[in-house]
Parts: structure tokens; C-alpha cells; sequence
């Protein structure tokens, strides 16, 4: 995808509720469905597992083509690049590897990947494994010459989970191909007392720090997922709705600063089925600040 954008991208992240109850089943079926909404990315979710053959999703991409719809792939909840099992890293190099041919038959941009628990190491130990497990991965990658999709390393929600920003920056060090995925949410539900994102300033931080730690391209046109986070001392519980008011974070400072600084990120809503409805959210918020 060129990284030649004028505004944000506001997508759903999988099939809303919505969707399914206007009747709809077949997910080739969702673009045309999207761009109707105004809807103007979707992220496909592997999440138990890439399943799809290559021609259906080589369709699911010729399908958003036609509707202008931007793709990105979010790869199985269940990988896991920090175990000390090395079947695990094994297994979980080949999924991503599948991911990645995935991403190449549907046009996608980028395909997420979630880093795994610490297991019973330090952060530290935990971040030396994840390095090593992508430096396979990488060698499998080039050696095969796919190299025109951006791997995405996101953010995790939990506290035994690797994947704090400052953990996924020095990760996407490795390797140019190596794109930090900001879920707002997820930093939002980890986050201690006085660590959450309430202000403009505290979303601005993020974008400052992947700019100064990687490059001012990658926090230019990040990738991010956003949505509320219910939380308990341990980190991330479940996502929610917008109209929860219990639980951020809240979008209006994020858009505030997107505005102000000329930040064109994809913004994927991970809402609990109502993905559509809070992407159109935040992309009338935005425009409204950004008149």
C-alpha cells in the first residue's frame, strides 16, 4: 500500500454484528457492504487459524479491490514467538510464514502478529527469545522473496504478556520489514495508575517515541487497533463497546492529535461486534476536529 495517504483509515477489524444480521454470511460479500458505510479498511482475522485456501483469498482480495477497501490480516491468537517449547516456535514459524502467503494472495498490506506470554522468564529473557524466533522467521522470509508485506508486531494487553511499546520498538529494530502495531487499547488496559491514555499528550508520546526509536514513516502511517478495554490488575479482560462508560480509552484526544500533527494511521476497531458502528465514530470525530 503506498504510504501516500491524507487522512486516517478507518476500518473494521472482522464482520460486525451488523452484517450478519442484515442477512449477510459469505465475507467476499463484506466490501461492497463496507464502502456503502464509508468504511475504508478491514482487517481479515485468522485469529483460530488461517483456514481459507489460497483462492478464496485471492477472491477476498479481488473483492475489496473493487471496492477500494484497504487489507490487512491479523494472524492466529495462538502463535507464540517467546516459548521455550521449540515445537511451539516451530509451529508457530510456520503459521506465520502461511500468514505472510496469505497476506500475498489477498493483497494484504501488513499481517499482525501477537508476540505469547512471558511463560516463567523475565521480560528480559522473554525478549531475547522473541528476537531469535523472528530472526528465523526472517531467514525463511527472505529466502522465499517475500518481502512486500510489512510483518506487524503489536502491543499486548496483559502483564505476562511480551508486547509493551518499548518492548515491539526494539523488536522492529531487527529488521526493516518489521512494523510496530499500536493497540491503544490493549496499552490502555496494561497500564498502572497515571500510565493510561487520558490526554492528547499521552497518545502523542507514542507516535514521538516509534518516530524518534524507528522512523517518522512508520509513526506517520502506523497501523493501530482501537477500542475499549475492560481491565483488572493483570491487564486486559475483554473489549467492549463505545458506549461503555466505565472503561477507555476515549478517542476524541487521539483524533485531536492525529489533527494537529498530520499522523495518517489505519485505525482498525476491534469493538465486541460493533466494529462498524465505532470506526464511523471515530472517523466523524476526527473530521469534525479536523475541519
Amino acid at each position: 500500500m503506498s504510504d501516500k495517504r491524507i487522512a486516517p483509515l478507518f476500518g473494521s477489524g472482522g464482520n460486525p454484528e451488523s452484517f450478519y444480521g442484515e442477512g449477510y454470511k459469505d465475507t467476499t460479500e463484506i466490501f461492497k457492504w463496507l464502502k456503502e458505510k464509508n468504511i475504508d479498511s478491514y482487517e481479515y482475522q485468522a485469529g483460530t487459524g488461517l483456514n481459507a485456501g489460497i483462492l478464496t483469498l485471492k477472491k477476498i482480495g479481488e473483492k475489496a479491490g473493487e471496492n477500494n477497501i484497504i487489507l490487512s490480516l491479523h494472524a492466529p491468537y495462538f502463535i507464540s514467538i517467546t516459548s521455550d517449547d521449540e515445537d511451539i516456535i516451530s509451529k508457530s514459524i510456520n503459521h506465520m510464514t502461511r500468514c505472510i502467503d496469505g497476506a500475498v494472495a489477498m493483497g494484504a498490506y501488513i499481517s499482525v502478529i501477537h508476540s505469547g506470554s512471558l511463560n516463567k522468564n523475565s521480560r528480559e529473557k522473554a525478549l531475547e527469545k522473541a528476537k531469535s524466533t523472528i530472526l528465523k522467521f526472517l531467514d525463511i522470509i527472505y529466502k522465499t522473496q517475500k518481502i512486500n508485506v510489512q510483518i506487524g508486531l503489536e502491543t499486548m494487553g496483559k502483564q505476562n504478556q511480551l508486547g509493551t511499546l518499548d518492548e515491539v520498538i526494539e523488536l522492529c529494530k531487527l529488521d526493516k520489514i518489521l512494523y510496530p502495531v499500536v493497540d491503544f487499547g490493549h496499552l490502555n488496559a496494561r497500564g498502572g495508575d497515571g500510565e493510561r491514555f487520558k490526554t492528547s499528550g499521552d497518545y502523542f508520546s507514542v507516535f514521538e517515541k516509534i518516530g524518534e526509536k524507528l522512523c517518522d514513516e512508520k509513526a506517520k502511517y502506523l497501523h493501530c487497533h482501537f477500542s475499549k478495554v475492560e481491565y483488572t490488575k493483570m491487564g486486559e479482560k475483554k473489549h467492549l463497546t463505545f458506549e461503555d462508560k466505565n472503561f477507555g480509552p476515549e478517542f476524541e484526544p487521539l483524533a485531536e492529535v492525529l489533527a494537529k500533527n498530520k499522523l495518517y494511521p489505519n485505525i482498525i476497531c476491534e469493538s465486541a461486534g460493533t466494529m462498524d458502528i465505532d470506526a464511523l465514530y471515530m472517523k466523524k470525530i476526527y473530521k469534525n476536529i479536523n475541519l
